[in-house]
């Protein structure tokens, strides 16, 4: 799969701008500030229908404009593919495949795989688990389109089953019959959330270790374990047993929507106990076991796009992710720097075809 062309209009900061793009590598240099980001968001957003760091749809707009319009010419399979993703303020975000709008954005995810490598990852470590399990959710989600539409339903329960809570606080009453509706729904598509997510850990465990090993010089111990109240108890027993609970606190306490992955080095939890260097090779780790498990899954490459890394990386790292280009079948990359000559100078390590675009503001 390959992107071959991107055109956006009055999208973040650009007014009107597009690019034919290389097959293999292409590198988008300038300042800060000149958008570079910007345009792999783009990318994502061709993807996933939403921005990767902000996913409120009219702050995407440029300023003192009413909509934008990103759209993306692919190759896929042997067939030429148009996507268009356009947001106007005050109506629905329209996603369009060959002129044909989705009736639901969740039927496109998976079409268009890709893997993003940013900065902002770290957030799987320093933020809560809603961080990390949005990144299982994402994996998954890519490869399973039942498992996107199980997890939609579930939260739109989970919502419900909280504003019921609510209503019986504040009207001092209470139904046992309508709360029992709502459990039934959450245990039916938690139980099969619940073993996807543990079907998935037990695939991507083993890419991830082979990974962290093939980029990281030290000899520690990682690991990744999957905790969830459902590991206790089924959850239709659980919401039984805590509807007390609940009850005080107007919120569903028990459910896959408390899930968390722990990130360990040498038994011990990466946040606190692993080195700057450990957590960005557990990231990036993580980020390349991700590409493997959607290649394995898809039989098709992948895009990845990686933001800012050599800021943010050391050049053993940067050279290691490069060179995973030339070495193996990775298919399209995009990377974003601040120095020209410093990208170019490690893509020429690998005997790729590139192309160079230089930003300014």
């Amino acid at each position: 799969m390959i992107l071959q062309k991107l055109s956006l209009l009055n999208y973040k900061n650009f007014e009107a701008e597009s690019f034919d793009f290389d097959p293999k590598i292409n590198c988008f240099v300038g300042n800060n500030g000149v958008g570079k980001t910007n345009i792999l968001d783009a990318i994502y957003h061709l993807s996933f229908g939403k921005s990767y760091f902000n996913p409120i749809t009219t702050q995407n707009i440029k300023h003192d404009e009413d909509f934008f319009v990103v759209e993306g010419f692919y190759e896929k399979n042997d067939s030429s593919e148009k996507i268009v993703v356009s947001a106007k303020r005050g109506q629905k975000k329209i996603i369009k495949r060959n002129g044909k709008a989705y009736d639901k954005f969740s039927d496109h995810i998976g079409f268009l795989p890709l893997v993003i490598i940013s900065p902002a990852d770290r957030d799987l470590i320093i933020e809560g688990s809603d961080t990390r399990r949005k990144f299982i959710d994402g994996v998954i989600s890519q490869r399973d389109s039942e498992y996107l539409h199980t997890l939609i339903k579930y939260n739109k329960v989970l919502a419900q089953r909280n504003s019921l809570l609510k209503y019986f606080a504040a009207n001092n009453t209470f139904s046992q019959d309508t709360i029992d509706i709502y459990n039934e729904q959450m245990h039916a598509y938690g139980t099969s959330i619940f073993g996807k997510r543990i079907a998935f850990v037990e695939e991507f465990l083993p890419i991830f270790l082979n990974r962290y090993k093939s980029i990281s010089s030290g000899e520690e111990s990682i690991n990744l374990v999957y905790q969830s109240q459902l590991q206790e108890n089924d959850l239709s027993t659980l919401l039984q047993k805590n509807i007390i609970k609940d009850k005080i606190s107007q919120y569903t306490n028990f459910g896959i929507h408390k899930d968390d992955l722990v990130f360990e080095i040498d038994g011990h939890p990466i946040k606190k106990f692993g080195s700057q260097g450990q957590q960005k090779s557990y990231l990036i780790a993580l980020k390349l076991a991700q590409f493997d498990f959607i290649k394995n899954h898809s039989k098709t490459n992948p895009i990845l796009l990686l933001d800012d890394i050599f800021d943010k990386l050391d050049e053993m790292r940067v050279e290691h992710l490069i060179s995973l280009v030339d070495n193996e079948n990775f298919g399209q990359l995009f990377i974003s720097d601040t120095h020209a000559e410093r990208t170019e100078d490690v893509i020429k390590k690998v005997h790729q075809t590139y192309k160079m675009f230089p930003l300014s503001s």
